[in-house]
């Protein structure tokens, strides 16, 4: 079975009163996840994945938070043109995805979306989990970056 691996992060900031909000981007397909993207070739996974938060959502000076990473596995079936024109893949074919994401801390909420996106939110825990209801292995990577910055008190 073909697969994909791709690099990601979940960023977030700490608001004066000790609320955490996270970044969603709507992508344009209508749902709602963290960036991410395909690693390109000779990249580490935390290059893509600054890389690609750069690139979906335009900020960049983010702070690794040291001791999370967490590797997702899914399968999807492509259905969309540019998954065959950009990645070479044929329309029905069911793949199997990879996605390592990283914690980050930002100090810009300015997030700037790709054309790949039409909309964001900085999130509570609670209103991320809901908007990402459909996507179940990434509702369990956000719990588990949750509970790692609870226990170690935001960081």
């Amino acid at each position: 079975m073909p697969f994909e691996k791709s690099a990601g992060a979940i960023i977030f900031y700490k608001e004066k009163d000790g609320i955490i909000r996270y970044l969603l981007l709507k992508h344009r397909a209508g749902h709602w996840n963290f960036p991410k993207g395909l690693i390109e070739k000779g990249e580490k996974l935390e290059q893509a994945a600054l890389r690609e938060v750069k690139e979906e959502a335009g900020l960049e000076n983010l702070k690794f938070v040291k001791g999370f990473k967490e590797t997702i596995r899914y399968f999807f079936r492509v259905k969309y043109d540019y998954q065959v024109k950009e990645r070479g893949l044929k329309m029905g074919q069911t793949i199997m995805k990879f996605v390592t994401y990283f914690l980050m801390e930002s100090e810009d909420k300015n997030v700037r979306i790709s054309f790949e996106h039409e909309n964001f939110g900085w999130l509570e825990f609670n209103e991320a989990m809901e908007k990402m209801k459909k996507l179940k292995t990434s509702q369990e990577v956000l719990k588990k970056a949750h509970q790692f910055l609870q226990k170690n008190d935001g960081i």
